[in-house]
């Protein structure tokens, strides 16, 4: 995750994360569904303390771009990525489902883009 801080910047910390984790969002980079580092593991790769980290992740979630779930950890939602919630609701089914069958996720994927008509 490309997340660069800039010391001399007036905005704080905690809200660079915040815009810049939106903003590879919206732009596609974080698809639906993404999980986002746990707090402790961004906040060393940012040399920041956990809590500027948290409240990143704390706004986000009251915003509804992100949800917590728990040892799954934080993940981009569907409005956060601009993705219908049905369509998000289908990727999670299929995902669901060829993990129960067994299906290796390279013939996961390759089946979906077969479906979608898409090369390879």
């Amino acid at each position: 995750m490309d997340i660069r801080l800039d010391p001399d910047s007036p905005v704080p910390p905690f809200e660079q994360v915040r815009l810049r984790i939106i903003a590879l969002a919206a732009d596609g980079t974080l698809p639906a569904g993404y999980k986002l580092p746990p707090v402790r593991t961004l906040a060393l790769d940012l040399k920041l303390a956990v809590n500027t980290v948290a409240r990143a992740y704390r706004e986000l979630e009251a915003a509804g771009l992100v949800e917590t779930r728990g040892r799954l950890g934080t993940v981009i939602t569907s409005r956060a990525a601009g993705t219908s919630v049905q369509a998000q609701q289908a990727a999670d089914s299929y995902a669901a489902t060829t993990r129960a069958l067994g299906v290796p996720p390279e013939t996961a994927l390759a089946l979906v883009r077969a479906a979608l008509g898409l090369p390879g």
